[in-house]
């Protein structure tokens, strides 16, 4: 164990839990340096059994043979800052959950094609940016059955911290990818590329003509992508008309719509692999 005691919130090596932006440890310029903050002993924990490289930890002085002293024995000779838990307040802004914080290399980015190659399940995240929803989002797939996710890029990243620490580390479980415009399919919705990859598409939407998620061309349905649109306006017009079949969520007294996090559980629930 490299122990270094904080003793400043200047010191050298802690602005990658301080005063770096999400989308400075992203790092898209150069995406092979990209970094994310795992936080809480159990997320952290989760991390390490997916196999994710760590590179940093910070931790309250008490945790060190307490709550991370496994993680601290897993995690070889990187540097563990340690300090009081009013300084790590102060450093970080806020009071950290359980003590830790792990910074930790981001993963190869996957393609659409391998996260789709074994799926029968998959749900399409398109233009969610709340933080919590994402996360949400990414529990319930991990869950119920959903064997991966695909993100437009006007998504939230699934390894924001705070859209890591909803999920509970269950980011780390299924694959994703970034559905990725590229300048052959400029023309082309995504669910024509989904088509090819032999997935009925069906778009989560309240319109005259969609179906409930009950429906047995849905449930039947041997690869199913489940589209789910953004907190505000739902999903745009051409992505529904894209879509091979509408679906709803059969609602009662007079209520519209479910927030997507919660409308996400309903539908993956219902339209999970039967056999």
């Amino acid at each position: 164990m490299r122990l270094i005691p904080i003793s400043s919130l200047t010191q050298p090596g802690i602005d990658v839990f301080a005063t770096l932006t999400e989308a400075q440890l992203r790092n898209r310029l150069e995406p092979e340096k990209g970094v994310f903050i795992a936080e809480s002993p159990k997320v952290i924990r989760v991390a390490l059994d997916a196999g994710y490289e760590p590179l940093a930890l910070l931790c309250e002085r008490r945790h060190i043979e307490g709550d991370a002293a496994d993680i601290i024995s897993r995690i070889g000779d990187i540097p563990v800052y340690t300090g009081e838990r009013e300084l790590l307040a102060q450093l970080t802004g806020y009071t950290l959950t359980r003590g830790v914080l792990c910074a930790m290399r981001r993963p190869r980015a996957k393609s659409v094609e391998e996260v789709c190659e074994q799926a029968r399940r998959i749900v399409v995240i398109e233009g969610v940016v709340d933080t919590t929803n994402i996360g949400a989002i990414f529990r319930s797939a991990a869950a119920l059955g959903i064997d991966g996710v695909l993100l437009t890029t006007d998504s939230c990243d699934p390894l924001n911290r705070r859209a890591v620490r909803v999920s509970m580390g269950s980011v780390f479980l299924v694959p994703w990818a970034w559905m990725e415009p590229t300048a052959a399919i400029a023309d082309v919705h995504y669910t024509d590329r989904l088509r090819c990859l032999g997935f009925k598409t069906a778009a989560m939407a309240l319109t005259d003509d969609s179906v409930g998620i009950d429906d047995p061309a849905l449930v039947e349905a041997r690869k199913l992508a489940i589209i789910m649109g953004t907190e505000g306006d739902g999903l745009p017009r051409t992505t529904i008309q894209s879509a091979d079949i509408v679906a709803r969520i059969p609602m009662a007294h007079g209520v519209d719509s479910l927030n997507v996090a919660a409308a996400s559980a309903v539908a993956f629930w219902q339209l999970r692999t039967r056999d």
